[in-house]
């Protein structure tokens, strides 16, 4: 027996998959907010964050990108980072980018918007206050991985970029557990088989990578102690400068305050002290500044 129409379309849309898009996030208190790309029929957003007061020369940079192995995550996941760092005179963002759960792509799209927010921001280093010598990129587990691409891994660019003459590279990496050895041992080679070597940073270790700091839980069910203790060498070994962090009894996504307020703070102290050794901040760890970015109040 045939159908009628509007059940055979009912019984259609219910049979197909359905994506949802990226929107336009609202932080209270606001950011600025900006479209960087459109992609897979969607507008990807980047979110500023600046220093009070009067921007006056230019400023150092960094862009925060969300993990979510790839397929998901929310650009409000380094939003505390991002608001420190700009207190303390950085000019910094929060990215989107695509991922499976949005636009069914994978992680070589994830990589190319990555590549292509660290671009944009020095495409409009000018208008922005930004020094485009001076831009990092940070974020943790596939946004660990993201970020770590934009600065060891060539290539992987979008094919549709305008501004290809423009540097994708960060001149720094902020990696919070970040899954950056995608290879048969490591994170997630079934996805990205089809760009290794070159998709994985582990994996593309030279001289003229970026200054980095890692930080890892010591249970970290994604990433072996072994697998960051040999990044850091091999970036020590190319004449990088490495820093690594080993939390002692934490697991994955510890860094984050609702996981571990302890080791949240712990952290973004540590990686302020990284960025004032490179002399990209000034003075010390602004404690009254930190605690204020707390969701919750301090756990005694």
């Amino acid at each position: 027996m045939k159908l009628p129409l509007f059940l055979s379309l009912a019984g259609l849309a219910i049979s197909l998959p359905v994506l949802a898009e990226t929107h336009q996030h609202v932080f209270k208190p606001a950011g600025e907010s900006e479209v960087y790309k459109e992609a897979s029929g969607d507008k990807l957003w980047i979110y500023r964050f600046d220093p009070p007061g009067e921007i006056k020369g230019i400023r150092p940079a960094v862009v925060f990108f969300f993990g979510g192995g790839w397929n998901g995550g929310t650009v409000t996941q380094f939003e505390q980072h991002a608001r420190y760092l700009a207190a303390r005179g950085m000019i910094a963002f929060v990215a989107d980018y695509r991922v499976k759960s949005r636009q069914n792509t994978g992680p070589d799209a994830c990589v190319a918007d990555g590549k292509s927010a660290i671009r944009w921001v020095r495409k409009n280093a000018k208008r922005l206050g930004v020094d485009p010598a001076r831009i990092a990129a940070g974020g943790g587990s596939a946004g660990g991985h993201v970020a770590a691409a934009t600065g060891m891994c060539d290539g992987l660019d979008d094919p549709a970029e305008k501004d290809s003459g423009i540097s994708s590279k960060a001149n720094a990496l902020l990696l919070f557990n970040p899954v950056y050895d995608n290879g048969p041992t490591g994170y997630g080679h079934a996805r990205a088989k089809k760009w290794f070597p070159a998709i994985s940073p582990a994996h593309n270790v030279s001289k003229d990578d970026p200054p980095t700091i890692v930080f890892l839980g010591s249970k970290d069910s994604l990433i072996p102690v072994a697998t960051a203790k040999k990044f850091d060498e091999d970036l020590k070994s190319a004449g990088v400068k490495s820093e690594i962090w080993i939390y002692d009894g934490q697991p994955h996504g510890f860094f984050n305050e609702g996981k571990n307020q302890k080791a949240f703070l712990d952290t973004v102290r540590k990686m302020d002290a990284f960025l004032t050794s490179q002399r990209w901040l000034e003075g010390d760890v602004d404690e009254k500044l930190l605690t204020s970015l707390l969701k919750n109040p301090i756990k005694k």
